[in-house]
């Protein structure tokens, strides 16, 4: 089949498809939630503007920096305050003030008793005279800075609660001790994903004001701080633009010398010659420039997401299109909604795109290497109802990622995958080469039967979005060519290399799958490795097994079949020693390589990987403590 003729092809797929999106309800996966780890005296989220006691004191009420009006009862969960009133701010006076500009905060109960806040949180026993400052310590604020607002229960004038840029934080002895209530706060301030699951690497998103964050595999309760040179360049040549421009520049993307910005007026810059010369194109209808996606291996095919500019007669142009380097855009916003697209990606092969704006996740399908092109776009189903503020494709355009105001991130398989199967594999849903006895996953489609080579391969599961298949043991060549056959009759599959061994560590949304082998139970950062420990690594892919075994059937509880090809471990990239390499016992297609921690590494994070037969498999994270 021609090049044009699969192109073409795949867009009528897809939009054939599109249309049931609303029929067809993705299984989205929340993979990052709202709370921040940032050494504080608990967990933070997005600033918090106010903060008050009901009456009777028993439920706290706040007014996030979303504009979100919340309240709890439990100090635990939180639920939308229904009547949505804000109080006036309290007035009060103190004899003396702790620092310039504190406000303060009196109680009910006790006249002598008064707090007050600015950069720190105050007590005060005797009406104001003197001053205790509580949460400060040599590195600043413990509840962090921006305080916003204090509130005393009327009931407890030792109970308190303060907002600030780190969002909520309690106190039940007038402000000895803190602790927070934002693990479940929905406040995480429009996060932009700067990357997906990558190696050892978790999902990394960007705050305002440049905070980058990262979802650390194991590390299951809250985002993490996390260095990024890139993002600082990025800033940085931003903020160098904005100057020479004399508009604020919104949105960079650098590819070598090529360089799109794009500004707050809604112009479009590239340059091709390293910042020395620059190409404008402006439209009045746009809003500012949110984000710019350009192709990696054609950097003259681009997208380009604006905000919405409401009360134009005319049409607004939300999303742009360029075939040549931004010489020229056409507007491909047909039958959007009117609000804000905040980002962009999108898969050249399939000509899929997908849209982040304050109404939902929207897809389409777009021949992004003509221009003209007018493209249905369908709402996306299955996410809460948030203003998602990016949207991106993991590196084989397989899992599709939504970053949601206030909630964090959310993944699932990309819409268009339904039309274009892809074969990849079962442990981390990258492509990869099959090998004997490998698990793989056909994301896109469900089957019944299937068959390689003449050979029947073992169908696993079987789901609306997602087949398990695994390869025989006894394959042969350097390539496999998978035929399905499911409700919609036959369908063969694009071939994939076959080689001897494609180890992969088995992963869950991005967590490694490791085993305590004395106590049987999943490694992270709650029950780390220690020196010594023998850890059971869950694997695939890892080829021939001795004696053999027929594909498709749970391997015994003894007597276990063991790996051919040499097996050597890795952690932070010095060997360490392999007990054995075995299938699972009572799994299929599953192996497990068991180690034994060294006592001579380094305590924290470290990487692991495995080398099968000389063929590395993927990189992962595990901490290990003494």
């Amino acid at each position: 089949m021609s090049n044009f003729a699969t192109v073409l092809r795949r867009a009528v797929l897809l939009a054939v498809a599109l249309p049931l999106l609303g029929q067809v309800r993705p299984d989205w996966h929340h993979v990052g939630n709202a709370a921040v780890e940032l050494g504080l005296a608990d967990l933070a989220t997005g600033p918090v503007d106010r903060i008050w006691y009901s009456s009777d004191g028993s439920t706290l009420r706040i007014r996030t920096g979303l504009g979100r009006s919340l309240e709890t009862t439990d100090f635990d969960s939180w639920q939308s305050n229904v009547d949505g009133l804000v109080p006036a701010v309290p007035q009060a006076t103190a004899r003396l003030l702790p620092e310039v500009g504190a406000q303060v905060r009196t109680t009910v109960r006790d006249a002598q008793r008064v707090y007050a806040f600015g950069k720190f949180v105050y007590r005060s026993e005797d009406g104001g005279r003197h001053w205790e400052n509580t949460t400060g310590d040599r590195l600043g604020s413990i509840v962090g800075d921006g305080l916003r607002d204090l509130a005393v229960s009327p009931v407890n004038p030792a109970e308190i609660a303060v907002a600030g840029g780190a969002g909520v934080f309690r106190s039940l002895d007038g402000g000895r001790s803190w602790h927070g209530l934002n693990d479940s706060l929905p406040n995480l301030p429009g996060p932009r994903l700067l990357s997906v699951p990558s190696g050892p690497n978790g999902p990394r998103i960007e705050l305002a004001g440049g905070l980058v964050l990262e979802w650390v595999a194991g590390e299951r309760r809250a985002w993490t701080v996390a260095p990024d040179d890139d993002v600082r360049f990025e800033n940085l040549l931003r903020q160098a633009l904005s100057k020479e421009f004399g508009v604020e520049v919104t949105a960079v993307v650098v590819r070598g010398n090529i360089v799109y910005a794009g500004d707050a007026n809604g112009r479009l810059s590239v340059s091709s010659d390293g910042l020395r010369t620059w190409m404008h194109s402006t439209d009045p209808r746009r809003g500012r420039v949110n984000a710019i996606w350009v192709d990696a291996t054609d950097w003259r095919i681009a997208l380009a997401a604006f905000a919405s500019r409401p009360g134009l007669t005319l049409e607004p142009l939300t999303v742009m299109h360029s075939i040549n380097g931004g010489s020229a855009w056409d507007a491909v916003s047909t039958n959007l909604p009117p609000a804000s697209v905040n980002g962009v990606t999108a898969d050249r092969a399939s000509n899929a795109v997908y849209l982040a704006t304050a109404a939902g996740v929207y897809a389409g399908s777009l021949d992004l290497g003509v221009f003209g092109a007018l493209p249905r776009w369908s709402a996306v189903p299955g996410l809460p109802v948030a203003r998602v503020s990016d949207v991106r494709l993991d590196g084989g355009q397989t899992q599709l990622w939504a970053a949601l105001e206030g909630l964090g991130l959310y993944t699932t398989l990309a819409p268009h995958r339904l039309t274009d199967p892809r074969v990849v594999s079962a442990a981390d849903l990258l492509a990869r080469a099959a090998a004997p006895g490998k698990l793989l996953s056909v994301m896109g489609t469900q089957f019944d039967s299937a068959s390689a080579s003449g050979q029947n391969v073992p169908v696993l599961h079987s789901g609306d979005s997602k087949t398990e298949i695994q390869i025989p043991f006894n394959v042969t060549g350097t390539s496999l060519a998978l035929s399905v056959t499911g409700p919609q009759g036959r369908r063969d599959l694009p071939a994939i290399p076959l080689q001897a061994v494609s180890p992969a560590i088995m992963e869950e949304l991005g967590t490694p799958l490791l085993q305590d082998a004395d106590r049987e139970v999943m490694l992270d950062s709650s029950h780390p490795a220690r020196s010594h420990m023998r850890v059971r690594i869950m694997a695939e892919g890892l080829g021939s097994v001795r004696p053999e075994w027929p594909a498709g059937v749970p391997s015994p509880a003894d007597n276990l079949p063991q790996v051919i090809a040499p097996v050597t471990a890795y952690i932070d990239r010095q060997p360490v020693e392999v007990l054995r390499a075995v299938l699972w016992p009572g799994f299929t297609g599953v192996y497990l390589v068991e180690i034994e921690v060294p006592a001579t590494l380094q305590y924290g994070m470290a990487e692991l990987y495995l080398q099968v037969g000389g063929q590395e498999s993927n990189r992962v994270r595990v901490y290990i403590e003494p």
